[in-house]
């Protein structure tokens, strides 16, 4: 059951609306969120579907919730954080989910010793299987990380990290999943050359990766001895696992992290 006190989001795009959507299917009242968004259109669609409140502006949300959630894009963080400089307290806790955007950035935003929880959730969470990491800026305590770990797992899985690592999990899980649909696309692919019908080839592709996910999840093992399972001397998996090794495609996902995270640090520089 996730807390019941009136939760504030100033920012209502999509990660904003997989979390509302989760704090709901969790049981969170409908009339304890409260949403400030620029777009009139946003607004309609967050009231019509879910039922949340409405605010006039930022300050507001800060002035009503203690909790609040931060789900702007981060090249508005500039221009919007200083506003709230004044009304955030040390009674607020300050969740964010900006990519890139430390806590000390935030805490000097807003004006000293402001409470900062800094959020890497992932694109999943709009179906409820997100994958979020979570790690406190310096004035936060144990309590915060635990109150927004209680958020996130309204829409999946929760691990603390340092903030030093956050751009790796930026490069692993935030972006991870463009790279888990472009597998997806390239078995549905080599499906449909090999004569399968698409919507079949699709179907069989997504619903494979799914499943392996979930046994490793499941049994706790390294995905290398469930590998091992897979695989019988001279057999058809061995053939196919010695294509990917003549592609590099455990290579090159390795690299595909590390120049994730790469470019996360460079954002997270410009802020």
């Amino acid at each position: 059951m996730v807390t019941t006190q009136p939760i504030g989001f100033i920012g209502g795009g999509n990660m904003a609306e997989a979390l509302i959507k989760g704090l709901l299917a969790q049981g969170h009242p409908a009339d304890q969120i409260l949403v400030a968004d620029p777009s009139p259109v946003r607004q309609t669609l967050l009231s019509d579907l879910y039922k949340v409140e409405l605010a006039a502006g930022n300050c507001e949300v800060v002035a009503q919730c203690r909790l609040l959630v931060l789900a702007i894009k981060p090249q508005l963080v500039e221009a919007v954080v200083p506003e709230l400089a004044g009304t955030v307290t040390a009674e607020h806790l300050m969740v964010s989910i900006l990519a890139g955007t430390a806590t000390a950035t935030l805490e000097r935003l807003l004006g000293g010793a402001a409470r900062v929880v800094r959020a890497m959730p992932n694109t999943p969470a709009l179906v409820g299987c997100g994958a979020t990491a979570l790690c406190a800026g310096r004035f936060a305590t144990a309590a915060d990380l635990e109150t927004a770990a209680v958020l996130f797992r309204a829409v999946g899985s929760v691990n603390t990290v340092s903030e030093a690592q956050m751009d790796a999990v930026t490069g692993l899980s935030g972006s991870g999943p463009a790279y888990v649909f472009s597998v997806i696309e390239a078995l549905t692919d080599g499906g449909v050359e090999e004569g399968l019908p698409r919507e079949v080839a699709l179907a069989l592709a997504a619903r494979t990766v799914l499943g392996a996910a979930q046994l490793v999840v499941a049994s706790g093992e390294e995905p290398a001895v469930l590998r091992a399972r897979v695989c019988s001397p001279g057999g058809t998996t061995l053939a196919g696992l010695s294509a990917l090794e003549d592609g590099n495609l455990r290579a090159t996902l390795i690299e595909a992290v590390a120049r994730a995270t790469r470019r996360s640090k460079e954002l997270g520089k410009c802020l």
